[in-house]
């Protein structure tokens, strides 16, 4: 499995509450994780429209308690939006108790980021169900030219209101299965790591990340018609695949050459697709990379009703072929199925064509 040279620390939420219409219940949660506190702050970290939507909801919540909330407002989830919110949020440091991410990706991923630069408790309140971020202890950063991956904070609690999710584009949703079915060619993209440069690999990790792929591909059927019981199991996939970042201490069990491809193209295009699309995509070129049924992922992510060619997603050829040739230099130190120096043009453009993705 090879050898760790620091520690190993494992943090795991103490806390996972999901059901319809427990965001009103937030406050009585709180109260149980952080014991009777007479005062105190909490932050939440929101977007706008978000904020406006549900805000209102944790900030009586909260007060119920008797508890302060205070609202911070971001645009963006580059590197220097989380320093301008953990400068803000640190100027009342010694009086914050918890700060809480409500919203999307990026709601979540600077609230963390704060949460563990000002060593204070982090929940994450997702209102989508298209990442496994809500319960990884890693952000996912803008800056530097290029997307980072930074230890952040794991989640002390989890709160996902199936009433919110239920709500949200069923885009956003779809993109989550696409996340989820990135595990396969992530894990297998680690064991390569750890067999051709002794990379450490967490055996128990892996197992956990490749169950939530197999879990929502068991039930695609129930995800792709957007009952309650297929958005719950999607929900309980994201998160065991977060936890096993956490178990793993890395985003290595479910981030692999198939987020590689998804980041360059990000870096490329002005305005990207949602991430779990691009990972589908991705994910369809690495399995047949990594020789694994590629044409079975891709018709998992057709019935789901993913695009699995890059013109569904508005991308032109040559930017997926461009991706492709520059993912691998995107981390360095993370070896994959790409090698250390990528494909070349033209093995990008027989692989876009024998998979039919552009």
């Amino acid at each position: 499995m090879g050898v760790l040279k620091e520690p190993h620390i494992i943090d795991l939420p103490r806390k996972i509450v999901i059901g319809r219409g427990v965001i009103d219940r937030l406050g009585l949660y709180l109260k149980e994780l952080l014991g009777s506190r007479e005062e105190g702050k909490v932050v939440v970290v929101t977007g706008h429209t978000v904020g406006k939507l549900y805000y209102p909801v944790i900030k009586e919540s909260v007060e119920n308690i008797g508890l302060e909330p205070i609202r911070v407002i971001i645009d963006s989830s580059t590197v220097d939006e989380a320093e301008r919110v953990y400068r803000e949020i640190r100027q009342i440091a010694d009086k914050v108790v918890a700060i809480i991410g409500l919203g999307g990706g990026k709601s979540i991923d600077v609230a963390k980021y704060s949460s563990r630069k000002i060593g204070k408790p982090f929940i994450s309140v997702p209102t989508v169900a298209s990442h496994d971020g809500i319960t990884s202890p890693f952000a996912s950063l803008k800056g530097f030219g290029k997307p980072i991956s930074k230890l952040a904070q794991a989640p002390l609690m989890i709160l996902i209101d199936t009433d919110i999710i239920a709500e949200a584009p069923q885009r956003f949703n779809r993109a989550g299965f696409g996340d989820v079915i990135g595990k396969y060619t992530a894990v297998r993209d680690w064991r390569l790591a750890h067999r051709l440069k002794g990379e450490y690999y967490g055996g128990y990790a892996a197992s956990l990340a490749l169950m939530s792929a197999r879990h929502v591909t068991k039930h695609v059927d129930e995800i792709a018609a957007g009952t309650e019981e297929g958005l719950r199991i999607l929900l309980e996939a994201l998160v065991s695949s977060g936890v096993a970042m956490c178990i793993a201490g890395s985003t290595r069990p479910a981030s692999g050459s198939e987020h590689l491809f998804a980041h360059a193209v990000t870096m490329i295009v002005k305005n990207p697709p949602l991430h779990g699309e691009l990972v589908g995509l991705g994910t369809i070129m690495m399995s047949y990379l990594h020789g694994m049924n590629w044409k079975l992922i891709k018709r998992l992510l057709e019935r789901v009703g993913l695009p699995t060619a890059a013109e569904e997603l508005g991308l032109d050829r040559d930017v997926v072929i461009k991706a492709l040739t520059m993912a691998a230099s995107i981390r360095p130190e993370r070896y994959t199925i790409l090698g250390e120096r990528g494909l070349t043009e033209e093995a990008a453009k027989r692989l876009v064509k024998v998979t039919g993705v552009a």
